[in-house]
């Protein structure tokens, strides 16, 4: 089997594969920001870390580009950590194993971190480079893009010196961006308030796996299953057919990725044992029917368990069911300005119980704020029926897209004389960190490229090797092509 090292460009290929090597989960980035300090040193090239913990590198322009505007290259430094049930794999110790596919490179049963490690190899390839003309470029390296935009937040004024950003976070070839959706979180908390459990009594687990998942923005509009809310429909169903008493449910794991997973244990009495068996049977047939298109690998299995010690009382299992059940997920709107693009959504993104507590945590999106607002508002109001206390996160802003962009005229004029075809530009439904950079750079010219990556935030993330050069040759074209200063 090839290496991915042998690929082209292979110094770009070779240092996302040490990328790989470095664990790097959101919050938990020391290990790669200690690399990338190392490499500054290595190099010999200007190295500064603000106290949130962002990294700016700088290398001086080449001989004779000296005049030309700075410019600032920018990824994050942290990885959505997704990984098959089956698979054995501590994102906190343990490399990212990736491999040769086709056109694509892929990871052995986890997340890739193509996102954002293709931008971060991009980065270091062009810092350690002899031969490519430039003006004075800033490397970038934000912190904890994936589960708050940490570093995006916490970035200060005077940090930087470019004019120009080139965000190296985005997934589509032939895609120009230049705007993107803002979002917010919001979570439900429940006590979690349990009886003994009954006498004479079946004990089962339903589980739901094989969805694909994906990215809560880029991917919410594609009719993708979401584990929650299969596991709930049936929970549901049965609760009004048979006297059924949940002890345990958990699905989903970070929020802006669809939850592929989830499981959920309850009770029956021991005489209605075969009808619930009837009952999962007809509802799987009935779901893999509904998503047989989008989701092929749909699996559904009930098996037989150790009879619970607790099951939640009657109270806190129809408000959490009612909740689950009635909670919005996908697109709550299309834009009317841009077509195909998701105006506003919402993700059912995870439901867990940890220390007594029922956790629910759903995120919304939206390229308009006061519809962002309002969907939180929406979500926030169907917890508070269910008598959730409900908390929201602080939100991050939308980017709205500058048509007169500068970059942008460089970037799609480029990519015609390379390539031979104009590339779309567009905005996208996922949030990227451009519009807290414009907070605290209101004059900054930016645009968002990057290959193709699919499958981002789940186990089939993979990243097209084709395209990994392509955009590595237009981001030599657009460094030269910048106009002085």
């Amino acid at each position: 089997m090839r290496n991915i090292t042998d690929l082209s460009p292979s110094v770009v290929w070779s240092f996302f594969y040490e990328i790989c090597q470095i664990p790097r989960p959101s919050k938990k980035e020391k290990l790669i920001l200690d690399y990338l300090q190392s490499f500054g040193r290595k190099y010999n090239l200007d190295t500064i870390q603000d106290k949130t913990g962002n990294l700016v590198i700088k290398k001086k322009a080449s001989a004779g580009f000296e005049n030309l505007i700075p410019v600032v290259l920018q990824s994050h430094v942290d990885m959505v950590c997704e990984k098959n049930s089956h698979i054995v794999h501590n994102f906190d110790k343990d490399p990212i194993k990736p491999y040769i596919d086709g056109d694509w490179v892929k990871a052995k049963g986890t997340t890739l971190g193509a996102d954002n490690g293709i931008g971060m190899a991009y980065q270091l390839a062009l810092l350690a480079s002899e031969d490519v003309k430039h003006g004075p470029i800033e490397c970038l390296f934000t912190v904890d893009e994936e589960t708050g935009l940490t570093g995006a937040f916490g970035l200060e004024s005077g940090f930087l010196e470019g004019k120009i950003l080139i965000n190296l976070d985005s997934e589509d070839d032939g895609v120009v961006f230049i705007g993107c959706a803002g979002g917010i979180d919001t979570v439900g908390q429940f006590k979690a308030e349990y009886d003994d459990t009954p006498n004479t009594v079946f004990a089962f687990k339903i589980w739901v796996g094989g969805l694909k998942g994906g990215h809560s923005g880029d991917d919410i509009h594609k009719g993708l299953g979401n584990a929650n809310k299969i596991v709930t429909r049936f929970l549901w169903d049965i609760t009004r057919k048979i006297d059924y008493k949940l002890s345990g449910i958990e699905g989903g794991n970070l929020r802006n990725a669809i939850a592929r997973e989830a499981w959920a244990v309850g009770v029956v009495p021991f005489d209605k044992k075969e009808e619930v068996r009837v009952l999962f049977n007809i509802f799987s047939a009935e779901v893999e029917e509904e998503l047989r298109n989008t989701e092929p690998n749909l699996s559904l299995k009930m098996e037989s368990v150790e009879i619970p010690d607790k099951v939640l009382n009657e109270n806190i299992q129809n408000r959490l069911l009612n909740t689950l059940y009635a909670m919005p997920h996908g697109v709550l709107a299309m834009s009317m300005e841009i077509p195909g693009l998701v105006e506003t959504s919402t993700n059912l993104a995870s439901v867990k119980i940890i220390d007594g507590k029922i956790f629910v945590t759903t995120s919304q999106r939206s390229s308009v704020e006061s519809s962002k607002v309002s969907a939180a508002n929406m979500v926030e109001s169907v917890l508070l029926l269910g008598g959730a206390n409900v908390t929201h996160s602080d939100g991050y802003p939308g980017w709205n897209p500058n048509t007169n962009s500068m970059i942008l005229d460089i970037a799609v004029k480029n990519y015609e004389i390379r390539f031979g075809t104009k590339p779309e530009v567009k905005a996208i439904h996922a949030g990227l960190e451009c519009g807290l950079f414009l907070k605290k750079y209101p004059n900054l010219d930016m645009i968002s490229i990057g290959p193709s990556i699919k499958g981002a935030h789940s186990p089939d993330e993979r990243v097209c090797i084709k395209s990994v050069l392509k955009y590595w040759l237009h981001l030599l074209d657009l460094l030269e092509s910048i106009p002085k200063n």
